[in-house]
């Protein structure tokens, strides 16, 4: 496990997409988006980003088993393209994050989201946005424990 470290994020340009369902949908959320960014040229620009909008992993592990898990993923695009009914252009806020990267397993990553939130509490910060994460490689082509994701939670 890595260290926790304060870093500042730019905003980002990205081409994105929401939906409520099931985790396990993710990846169709993606294809959907790498569909959307072909057929209108975009250009990515960098690795998908994953917001989690439920408050911790319980209320996540719920919100899974109810299919009202928000699956939200973005990837970051060189230059604008025209938003669709589904998956739209627009930037995605920067600043002032605490980051930690996991490498493993995903689903052994509760242990990165622990040491992130206990140093923010002992640091004296507070999560001011949804955390989110990136992959720094492509979980199909690697061994589950090659798997690298860097975790970012917006403080202040």
């Amino acid at each position: 496990m890595s260290e926790v470290t304060l870093v500042d994020v730019p905003t980002q340009l990205v081409l994105g997409m929401q939906k409520k369902g099931r985790y396990a949908e993710t990846p169709s959320v993606i294809g959907e988006i790498v569909r959307y960014a072909m057929a209108n040229g975009a250009q990515f620009a960098g690795m998908p980003v994953a917001l989690m909008h439920e408050p911790g992993r319980e209320a996540a592990m719920q919100a899974d088993r109810d299919g009202t898990a928000v699956i939200d993923v973005a990837f970051p695009i060189a230059k604008p393209v025209p938003s669709g009914e589904q998956v739209k252009c627009y930037e995605l806020a920067g600043g002032r994050m605490a980051k930690v990267v996991h490498k493993g397993p995903y689903d052994a990553c509760g242990s990165a989201y622990g040491t992130l939130f206990e140093w923010l509490a002992t640091q004296g910060l507070r999560v001011t946005g949804f955390p989110r994460e990136v992959c720094l490689n492509d979980p199909r082509t690697v061994r589950p424990e090659d798997i690298q994701i860097e975790i970012y939670a917006p403080v202040d």
